[in-house]
């Protein structure tokens, strides 16, 4: 990924401990604000701030929001105060759990995520051709708020009212006063689910977690974490295995806004890595994603539940599948494994290799005539879903089946965006058809991967040729940024692709197929887009 706006301004929203300034100044986030930002920002009949007081972000949010001030505007903040001022705000003026649950995809940053469209009136016209869904709905504001912002739109971009759909009608009513009122409607400053979220206490974090993710394209692992407090954070060691028994060791630091919102950096297996997780009201869960620090859109998911008590739960498993008459060496992973039974349905023994709390390893054996479909597996009381049993699969499907890549540039200040595909088999489901909402999801197989041009105008441009690479793992490498001279137009290395996953399912021959299309850098890239 490109560099974060507040990388660029020093004032990251992950990491460990907040320092303490030697005048002390920057331990205070209170004086800091009154220091720093009253000056513009002037009281007003009640004490509260001008625009400041009235509006709630995510720690990213407030992060983008301090850039400008200082970009923009010449506050003068160190970027030990902008980290100070960040968490200040997350924690006084954040987000309640349910309020960002919506839109973790952008905060964890999670590639090949399609929003669905605004169906509130003019917002799709007047916000989301510019910002993502999430960036507007992980923001808080009353109406009068938003109709502020609105205005300062206008100030600092004047050129709006020349952009696509903003002419020939009547788009600065529309925009001063309809707007407003939706947006502080449907993302209003004041909610219930904030009030009882400030009242809760706050989770300490510290213990011991069970852990279980996946990665697309290299598979699922799991095992375990020691979280303990270190200077104003937590630090965290993972020590887990990959589904083919490899140790993935990783340690790091992290900060958590608003009593829930994890940001951690670090490394794992060796790579520099953040984290992005939210933790549960009760503290006992976490889950978000971990990604490469330069290359977000390379990471995997995390998982994790507190180690100990009467409870047992499943959060992973090495595989999620077992064809009929074969056998598999299954690791299940989640707290409270140590006992009871362990299940997969009918047609399929367990014959248990090693067990502990957080793991339970078996030899799992179908029968011949074991009954095709989804599946729970079961440890004692636990269960999870997401299992299946096949006899043969009756379709497979590139996963996603849109996507983007981009091209590196600046002499490698920018790093290439990659492209991670799965070929995932699928059963059909009651209806007996391939491709509809009621098949069943056996998983990632195993394949091999090429590119074909997606349509005319890519064959005669030789996108194949030049926009970039398959991996046996179904990774798409994109090429060097351009203009190349021995393409057409001396363009730019950039590419319209159809992807396809062919899987080979005994003496069958399965073929899914994606897009993707590589395109140029992403030279601007906040922390929500």
């Amino acid at each position: 990924m490109g560099v974060l706006l507040g990388a660029i301004a020093g004032g990251v929203v992950f990491g460990g401990a907040v320092a303490t300034a030697k005048d002390g100044l920057a331990a205070d986030g209170q004086a800091l604000v009154e220091e720093r930002c009253s000056a513009c920002h002037q009281k007003e009949a009640d004490g509260s701030l001008h625009r400041i007081d009235h509006v709630r972000k995510t720690p990213e949010g407030w992060t983008m929001t301090l850039f400008r001030m200082r970009q923009f505007h010449g506050v003068a903040l160190s970027d030990e105060e902008q980290r100070t001022l960040v968490r200040h705000f997350a924690d006084r003026q954040g987000l309640a759990p349910e309020e960002s649950a919506p839109y973790r995809y952008v905060l964890e940053r999670r590639p090949s995520v399609v929003e669905e469209p605004v169906n509130d009136g003019d917002l799709t016209v007047m916000c989301a051709r510019c910002h993502s869904v999430a960036r507007i709905g992980l923001q808080r504001r009353d109406a009068d708020e938003w109709r502020r912002l609105v205005n300062f739109h206008l100030g600092q971009w004047p050129t709006i009212e020349y952009s696509a759909q903003g002419r020939d009608r009547k788009w600065w009513e529309i925009a001063s006063t309809e707007i407003p009122q939706t947006l502080g409607g449907k993302f209003p400053f004041k909610t219930d689910a904030w009030t009882s979220w400030q009242a809760a206490p706050k989770p300490d974090l510290s213990g011991r977690w069970a852990v279980a993710g996946h990665r697309a394209g290299i598979g699922s692992y799991g095992g375990t974490a020691t979280i303990a407090k270190a200077d104003g954070g937590y630090r965290i060691t993972y020590d887990l295995t990959d589904a083919a028994g490899k140790p993935l060791k990783g340690e790091g630091t992290s900060v958590v806004y608003t009593g829930y919102e994890w940001r951690g950096t670090g490394t794992l297996d060796g790579k520099p890595v953040r984290e992005v997780l939210a933790a549960s009201r009760d503290g006992g869960r976490l889950d978000g994603r971990w990604f490469l620090t330069r290359q977000d859109e390379v990471g995997g998911t995390l998982h994790a539940v507190r180690v100990g008590g009467n409870d047992s739960r499943i959060l992973g498993a090495s595989q999620s599948f077992l064809k009929a008459g074969t056998s598999a060496r299954i690791t299940l992973w989640g707290s409270g494994l140590d006992r009871g039974e362990v299940g997969f349905g009918p047609g399929v023994s367990a014959k248990i290799l090693s067990r502990g709390p957080t793991s339970v390893t078996v030899e799992a054996t179908a029968t011949v005539d074991a009954t095709p479909g989804a599946r729970s597996l079961t440890v004692g009381k636990a269960k999870s879903d997401g299992f299946a049993v096949y006899t043969k699969l009756d379709s497979v499907r590139v996963e996603p089946d849109f996507t983007i890549a981009r091209v590196g540039g600046n002499g490698g200040a920018v790093p290439p965006m990659t492209a991670q595909f799965e070929a995932v088999g699928y059963l059909n489901g009651p209806d007996g058809k391939p491709g509809t909402e009621d098949d069943v999801r056996v998983g990632p197989m195993p394949a091999s991967w090429s590119v074909e041009p997606f349509n005319d105008a890519a064959a005669q441009m030789e996108d194949v040729k030049f926009a970039g690479t398959m991996g046996r793992n179904g990774l798409f490498s994109p090429t060097g940024a351009g203009p190349n001279p021995q393409r057409q137009f001396g363009t730019n290395n950039i590419g319209d692709l159809k992807v396809v996953g062919t899987v080979v399912d005994g003496s069958t021959t399965l073929t899914g197929t994606g897009r993707l299309i590589s395109t140029v850098q992403r030279w601007n890239d906040p922390p929500i887009h």
